[in-house]
């Protein structure tokens, strides 16, 4: 997948705050808290255990918010997946 027509995000804290952001929704890292995108409509699946934007191709997704679920982002899914719907 070519990650340069995402928007991709890196703070570096003790690990690295990661965000990959498409056109409907985005792909984060654990830091990210899914029931606060549920608050907020945000479109939202998450990853644990990455340190780059490319591990997060691979990792599977552990949470998903309502509005990801309805564009057919699901836990267990790759990021990638999760990436092309979220796009």
């Amino acid at each position: 997948m070519d990650l340069e027509q995402f928007e991709m995000h890196q703070l570096d804290l003790k690990y690295p705050l990661l965000i990959i952001k498409g056109k409907k929704g985005f792909l984060s890292c654990a830091y990210i808290n899914v029931d606060i995108c549920n608050k907020t409509g945000e479109a939202c699946a998450s990853v644990v255990g990455v340190k780059t934007h490319k591990d997060m191709l691979v990792a599977d997704i552990i949470a998903v918010s309502e509005e990801a679920f309805k564009l057919g982002v699901e836990v267990g899914m790759k990021g990638e997946r999760a990436l092309s719907l979220l796009n």
